[in-house]
């Protein structure tokens, strides 16, 4: 783990953060909060065109260590850029596309939702990797929402919130994010992946295969995704159901977009091939997890990567690397790149007994492979957002 301010090397993060808060602001944190990053099994590029997605919440999490201010202010020091940084809750102004602007959304985005908010200072620190499709942004906002709901008395509602989280991510921030990242953030369960439905937003608690572990690969690329192709393919999408006359492209099936394919940009069809077809793995997934068919599971995340290297375009030679050396070991049952894509992360399902032999084989091929030094961790899913004890 990666720490900063004084050394504690036998500490936990969220100590970490409460005894760096204790530094800054003589005297111990009233509140402290987490939200969880999150990896997604299957169902990439879905949630903004409402269909499905199935991802879990890691335990790697956003953690921030407050309390309440009476002056209207907000001030937090974050730990991964060993700054602080402030702003008035009646006067937020974007400013750039530094770390902050993520809670400021947030706060922004809370109060055209009508909430009244009280202003806190406190230290944010994280091991959700920045940039690497582990959704580090809707944490560090799912976690921001918690410390605003906690010092203001605003009732919490995960599937609300996530919606507020959204917001802030498209509205202030600039990024065209679906509904999937802060929704697992809120709404994750311990021990089980979620079905969200990214139009109705049901959800509904899927488990691992019995035997198996969830292993997340960093590749150790990074894409930043206002920057990126990522907007731009979800104007493709919207304008191929635009074509259709369907709201969405969760609308259509495989067979009446093969059927229409031809009036398409050849280029639209593919984004189009890619998001149809990933709605239908992606039930196909839940239904197979249900029934703890594990190498099911794992062909439906391998046609996954497929898609989305070919027809979405999104993947990278070092994900695309990352994925047929996971796939080429016998303990795994089937790999896939993960989040937004261009770089960052990619996942693999594996049997738990051999997990470890799986992350150190993994690992030092794909070094070979590339040159570059990956990061994998074996991961649990967890719960979402939430106020935490504060260590003593």
């Amino acid at each position: 783990m990666e720490t900063y301010g004084k050394p504690m090397p036998d500490a936990t993060l969220p100590e970490i953060v409460a005894h760096r808060f204790a530094d800054l602001y003589d005297g111990a944190p009233g509140v402290l909060v987490r939200a969880p990053g999150r990896v997604n099994l299957i169902g990439e590029h879905t949630d903004y065109n409402d269909g499905f997605v199935l991802p879990l919440a890691i335990e790697r999490a956003v953690w921030i260590a407050l309390r309440p201010r009476d002056d209207g202010a907000v001030r937090l020091y974050s730990l991964h850029h060993q700054e602080a940084r402030e702003f008035a809750l009646g006067g937020r102004e974007r400013e750039g596309r530094a770390w902050i602007e993520y809670v400021k959304g947030t706060a922004w985005a809370l109060g055209e939702a009508g909430h009244a908010l009280r202003g806190w200072e406190g230290v944010v620190g994280s091991d959700v990797p920045i940039g690497a499709g582990l959704s580090s942004s809707a944490a560090l906002e799912l976690a921001t929402a918690r410390a605003f709901a906690a010092v203001s008395g605003v009732d919490w509602d995960p599937a609300a919130m996530a919606l507020v989280c959204q917001r802030a991510e498209n509205e202030w921030v600039g990024m065209k994010c679906g509904i999937m990242d802060p929704m697992i953030s809120a709404v994750g369960r311990a021990g089980h992946a979620v079905l969200i439905d990214c139009r109705t937003l049901a959800t509904g608690a899927v488990p691992l295969p019995p035997g198996t572990r969830v292993v997340v690969m960093d590749t150790s690329t990074r894409r930043g995704l206002v920057d990126s192709a990522y907007n731009e393919r979800r104007r493709q999408c919207e304008a191929v159901a635009a074509a259709f006359g369907v709201p969405a492209l969760r609308d259509l099936s495989a067979a009446e977009l093969e059927a229409g394919a031809a009036r398409l940009d050849p280029l639209l069809a593919r984004r189009a091939r890619h998001v149809v077809t990933e709605n239908e793995r992606t039930l196909a997934a839940a239904d197979a997890m249900r029934a703890g068919e594990a190498a099911l599971l794992g062909r439906l995340m391998n046609a996954g990567h497929r898609s989305l290297r070919d027809y979405y375009e999104v993947s990278s030679p070092e994900l695309d690397a990352m994925v047929e050396i996971a796939q080429a070991r016998p303990e795994c049952h089937g790999a896939r790149m993960t989040g937004a894509g261009f770089g960052g992360c990619a996942v693999a399902l594996v049997d738990k007994g051999d997990s470890a032999e799986f992350v150190e084989r993994v690992s030092a091929r794909y070094q070979e492979a590339t040159g570059k030094e990956p990061r994998l961790h074996v991961t649990g899913a967890t719960g979402g957002a939430e106020i935490v004890p504060v260590p003593g």
